[in-house]
């Protein structure tokens, strides 16, 4: 089995590259692999908002070099003015999706380090720096994630996922997926179940991509074919990713995420989620309180270029649903794996981490 990154020394998912940023176009995934430049924030917004990048960290990071686009694209000639374009762009990109906290997260991030600067030039510097050690930090946190998970995951063997988290979804190895490439890497047996991930088909597009690039065995399913595959004793565990994680352990995932959970309970199979600490927001008290991004229509609406519904019917498509914290096994950090409280676990967390300087989030 090959090492990750002389799999994917050849794949960017998010990139600075000589002053613009480069995104792989995940909406034309799997038939086409096709790089894009962004140069400007209405580039960077459109991405964000269409999927052309997505998964929680990588829409950060994505958003963090938004940023520096912001600052090149006005060319401010002053910190003042500088720090005026920062927070705009920064109201701009960081709503471009509401349930991903590393969005908001990440640009605010940007924005605070750079504020500082003393002149327009040094403002812009310091917001490159800090985009880059954003996306540096990710990496090194997928890769602390894939260790605990291989450990956490030893004697398990077959894992369902579902949508997306992995190399195209983080700025490193992955999430959920990192666990998968974790276990290959050290030469454990590991195949993955991927169910489709309807609408979108994050899961049948994306995930098998990934997965078949690396060389994971992998099938997918349909969304409703996930319980019965659990029932059926063929599922040693379950390993998600996450797009905000509240302070009781509530996690926002994939729209059909919870169905999986509630299923898995059934069948007395663990379900773990996998996420770094900028996933987490420790602000929002539980799921209730996490905003759910509602779709366009036509997603459910149409195939392609085929109509799937009657052009009148009403449709609800929210991007997200809420597993709560009772369902979950464990939390797969870059710490650690949480368990048991996690409203203990998290809050003592997030004390320690904000007692130092430079520690998401």
């Amino acid at each position: 089995m090959p090492d990750t990154e002389t799999v994917f020394d050849d794949l960017v998912t998010v990139a600075w590259t000589d002053g613009r940023l480069r995104i792989l176009d995940q909406t034309l995934l799997p038939a086409e692999e096709r790089y894009v430049d962004l140069t400007s924030v209405d580039e960077v917004v459109e991405a964000i908002r269409r999927l052309r990048v997505r998964g929680a960290p990588a829409i950060g990071g994505a958003g963090a070099y938004g940023m520096v686009i912001a600052l090149d694209e006005a060319r401010p000639a002053t910190a003042a003015e500088a720090r005026k374009v920062l927070a705009d762009a920064a109201e701009r990109i960081g709503t471009a999706r509401p349930t991903a906290v590393n969005l908001s997260w990440a640009v605010e991030r940007v924005s605070a380090a750079a504020a500082v600067g003393s002149s327009a030039a040094e403002v812009r510097a310091r917001a490159l720096a800090e985009a880059d050690a954003i996306v540096a930090e990710d990496r090194a946190a997928c890769d602390a994630i894939g260790r605990h998970g291989a450990d956490e995951l030893v004697d398990r063997h077959r894992l369902l996922t579902h949508c997306n988290a992995g190399r195209l979804a983080t700025l490193g190895i992955g999430t959920a997926l990192g666990v998968v490439y974790a276990k290959a890497a050290a030469g454990h047996p590991v195949e993955v179940y991927a169910p489709e991930t309807r609408p979108l088909l994050q899961g049948a597009r994306l995930t098998a991509w990934e997965l078949r690039r690396f060389g994971v065995p992998v099938s997918v399913l349909p969304d409703s074919a996930a319980a019965m595959l659990l029932a059926s004793g063929r599922v040693d565990a379950v390993v998600v990713g996450a797009d905000r994680i509240a302070a009781n352990g509530d996690v926002a995932n994939k729209i059909g995420t919870f169905g999986h959970a509630v299923a898995a309970a059934r069948a007395g199979v663990p379900f773990y989620v996998a996420a770094p600490l900028s996933t987490f927001d420790p602000d929002t008290p539980d799921g209730d309180r996490i905003e759910i991004e509602q779709r366009d229509a036509t997603e459910i609406r149409r195939c392609g270029d085929r109509p799937t519904t009657p052009p009148d019917v009403d449709v609800w498509n929210p991007a997200f649903d809420v597993t709560p914290h009772e369902l979950v096994t464990g939390l797969i950090t870059e710490v650690g794996v949480l368990r048991g409280d996690y409203s203990l676990a998290i809050a003592r967390l997030f004390e320690r981490s904000t007692t130092r300087e430079g520690e998401a989030p």
